[in-house]
């Protein structure tokens, strides 16, 4: 199938400025993926402005001496500078003046300066049904499955050109029949309390991941909503582990009121019954790190804290002095809430180092120690930090995270599942 451009986009694609580049990148792109024709959008979320080499600097920056400007609304995800000044970047010239040079270019094409993974919790969260070109694979899941909008996982550097054309390919996740569900992910054989804690959902979404890979399926089992922070971990980590953009949760997610709704009537290629023993080799292989007495750092924040999980983070240290720092990466949407009660410094005085902007395992801010040991309760940073920071990693839930950092040394609780 031959993809067919309306008179609109052949004139821009015809004009030799940044406007022209950008729809002649969505239409190859399109035709390369057998799309019949580009659809408008709503919005956009941006994960190309992360440093990863000068090209990407000199790409956005050739985009803005074109007169290149985003016509839709469009949030950045994490850059490689704390711009905030929060936490210190041990990122060297020329790398930081590229990555600053970088950020500023996106200012410039009229994104907005969001910083964060988690633009849904920072106000961005486009309509049931709505269309739309996102980047970053956790806002991308969360997109889809939490919030019911569509999009497909735009990475660099088809994201800001579909910003600036304000269309996208139409294929993918964008068709409705392509997000029906597949599979049964059945979590029924697990407790209740296991499911009502906050440490079941990343190991869920690892294993989910794992399970299902690029197919769509959808949980049943769960009885109660977990919350949009919980289903912001599970999908996390199941774009980590996975190739997944959209799963459903049966009586929590929009498109899924029902396992008959979802599946549209078919029944499903296969069921996988998720069981306690799944669990604890799920939960295992998120840690890397040999049998230790002492850990050298805790981690949290990937995807970036809410206000509500900095509220629990104050609560779990109660005041105390860590003997280990807490790297807690936000946006600036909760840092201004932290810093409008006096919180910020009553965390910073505890020993949490508040990261904005940017994340400890895109960008280099954690000490190089060589073997060190870092704890978390991300199963997203579970993932990705060993081979990031070079840190082997410890998977437990914040309050275990909380107390081995007031202690030095790891501590676990278990909950069953």
């Amino acid at each position: 199938m031959s993809l067919s451009l309306n008179p609109e986009e052949q004139a821009i694609a015809a004009r030799q400025d940044g406007a022209g580049m950008a729809m002649r990148i969505v239409a190859e792109s399109a035709r390369l993926l057998g799309a019949p024709r580009l659809i408008p959008i709503a919005s956009t979320h941006i994960d190309g402005a992360l440093y990863h080499g000068d090209s990407g600097t000199l790409f956005a920056e050739k985009l803005v001496e074109g007169g290149a400007k985003v016509v839709v609304r469009s949030t950045l995800n994490v850059g490689a500078l704390d711009l905030m000044g929060c936490s210190r970047i041990r990122l060297e010239e020329p790398q930081r003046g590229m990555a600053r040079r970088m950020m500023e270019a996106y200012r410039k094409l009229g994104c907005e300066q969001s910083w964060t993974c988690a633009p849904y919790q920072a106000g961005h969260r486009p309509a049931l049904g709505s269309d739309v070109a996102w980047g970053e694979s956790n806002a991308v899941v969360f997109c889809n499955s939490v919030l019911g909008a569509r999009t497909n996982r735009y990475g660099d550097f088809l994201d800001i050109a579909c910003a600036i054309t304000g269309r996208a390919p139409d294929y993918g996740l964008h068709r409705p029949d392509n997000r029906r569900a597949r599979l049964v992910f059945d979590v029924s054989h697990l407790s209740p309390s296991f499911l009502g804690s906050e440490i079941a959902w990343p190991i869920l979404g690892s294993l989910y991941g794992r399970e299902v890979g690029n197919a769509i399926s959808v949980v049943t089992g769960v009885t109660a909503h977990p919350g949009e922070d919980a289903l912001k971990a599970f999908g996390a980590a199941a774009a980590s582990s996975g190739a997944v953009g959209l799963f459903h949760i049966a009586g929590v997610t929009p498109e899924a009121p029902d396992v008959k709704a979802i599946l549209a009537g078919a029944e499903p290629e296969a069921v996988i019954r998720v069981t306690p023993d799944m669990v604890a080799k799920a939960r295992a292989g998120l840690s890397t790190a040999a049998a230790t007495e002492s850990i050298d750092a805790v981690a949290i924040g990937s995807p970036h804290l809410s206000s509500a999980e900095f509220d629990s983070l104050e609560r779990l240290i109660a005041g105390r002095r860590l003997a280990v720092p807490i790297y807690a990466c936000t946006g600036r949407h909760a840092l201004a809430l932290l810093e409008r009660d006096g919180r910020r410094k009553r965390l910073e005085a505890s020993g949490v180092v508040i990261v904005v902007d940017t994340c400890v395992v895109v960008t280099p801010i954690m000490p190089e120690l060589g073997n060190g040991v870092l704890m978390t309760n991300s199963g997203k940073f579970a993932h990705y930090a060993p081979g990031n920071t070079g840190y082997a990693v410890l998977y437990a839930s914040l309050a275990d995270c909380v107390e081995s950092a007031v202690l030095g040394k790891p501590v676990f609780t278990d909950i069953a599942a």
